[in-house]
């Protein structure tokens, strides 16, 4: 995700939206339970954008506190495993989006691509300076909680691909997998107020990443202290003030996310009950005019206004999440679905990489929206 501008790169994949609508729409019918594949032509895109920009060093926004000024170097010496894609959590989510879509099309033209690209990042050196980075001074509160949160889905990734190669690159991995737990568990029992925001510091996104994580690798500590955590932010928020959203620079929304991770945690009746109060402006039918409008991204260019195309896609994911939370009657469901629809129609044609404002971080937000990443822990 940029903070900053980053140089445009016309590198634009113009025929994404149109192999997308080739395949089985996840949207077609907003009342179908539906699981449908992403197709192989649109997921070799996506990928491709991860493959572009994973070993880019430049341009490079890097969050780096300095001590003294032999702490001036370059992101690769920094962060060896992740300094491509502008900036670490994007390089992150980046190499997620190569495990995933590897794993789920072994036989796709871009699966070889993804594997070296994966086997040059995950070495035991590369990973062995990444936690050493992590634990130097002043680092306390680097990438928490959203690239934390990502790194631990990248694990997550890792541990469910029944693959020889995989499982190398999941132990290799495991040591920072470790670190950026610790460091999660290690500030929840400290933060007293939740984060609200439609940006990276936002906890309850984080809060859905991680507790999928503790779900696939079997923390119950971890599982725990998030459902523990999440009650205590959450389970009391009544009328979110969804008409507030989106602020001009959102990828994420905060009442969205917040209804997304609780579905996670409440029971389907609890939940149901719960989200009555919390957004109780949901209709009981879905009309010719979706009750939830899309975003409008007025620049692609600019790093910040891009965001919005982030914030459809997200919204469009957890929109869908927070039906599958309800029980299979509820009359809100085709409400939600329909503004998954809408959503999901206004950003999947923005991601084409024509500027790296937005190309080096969309693929991985449309490749979680259409292989339904948040819907497999549960």
């Amino acid at each position: 995700m940029t903070t900053e501008r980053a140089a445009p790169r016309r590198w634009m994949i113009p025929a994404l939206m149109l192999a997308m609508l080739a395949m089985p729409s996840t949207y077609a019918d907003p009342t179908s339970n539906a699981v449908p594949a992403l197709a192989p032509d649109a997921a070799e895109r996506l990928a491709r954008l991860a493959l572009y920009c994973v070993h880019l060093e430049y341009p490079n926004k890097i969050a780096h506190v300095l001590q003294r000024d032999a702490d001036v170097r370059p992101p690769r010496e920094l962060t060896p495993a992740f300094y491509g894609c502008f900036d670490w959590h994007s390089s992150v989510h980046g190499h997620w989006l190569l495990a995933r879509l590897a794993r789920l099309y072994p036989q796709a033209p871009f699966a070889a691509d993804a594997r070296a690209a994966l086997a040059e990042s995950l070495t035991p050196a590369h990973i062995a300076a990444e936690v050493m980075y992590l634990q130097g001074p002043g680092r306390a509160s680097f990438e928490r909680p959203y690239g934390l949160a990502w790194l631990l889905m990248f694990a997550a990734e890792l541990r469910g691909w029944d693959d020889p190669q995989a499982r190398q690159w999941s132990t290799t991995l495991a040591p920072l997998e470790g670190e950026a737990a610790l460091r999660l568990r290690t500030w929840l029992p400290k933060l007293q107020y939740p984060i609200r925001v439609g940006e990276h510091s936002q906890t309850a996104f984080a809060f859905g990443l991680v507790h999928d994580w503790a779900v696939r690798s079997g923390d119950t500590a971890m599982r725990g202290l998030i459902e523990d955590r999440a009650r205590a932010y959450y389970a009391k928020d009544t009328a979110c003030p969804l008409a507030y959203e989106p602020s001009g620079e959102d990828f994420l929304s905060p009442c969205l996310a917040e209804a997304d991770l609780m579905r996670r945690i409440l029971a389907p009746q609890e939940f149901a009950s719960w989200l009555g109060h919390f957004l109780p402006t949901i209709p009981t039918r879905a009309s010719a005019k979706p009750w939830l409008e899309p975003g409008i991204v007025t620049d692609r260019s600019d790093p910040k206004l891009a965001h919005i195309d982030g914030l459809n896609l997200s919204r469009a994911w957890m929109l869908e999440g927070i039906a599958s939370g309800l029980p299979a009657r509820d009359r809100r469901i085709p409400a939600l679905r329909a503004a998954a629809t809408a959503h999901a129609d206004a950003a999947l044609p923005a991601v084409t990489g024509q500027y790296y404002e937005g190309g080096h971080w969309l693929g991985t937000f449309a490749t979680y929206l259409t292989t339904r990443a948040g819907l497999g822990a549960h």
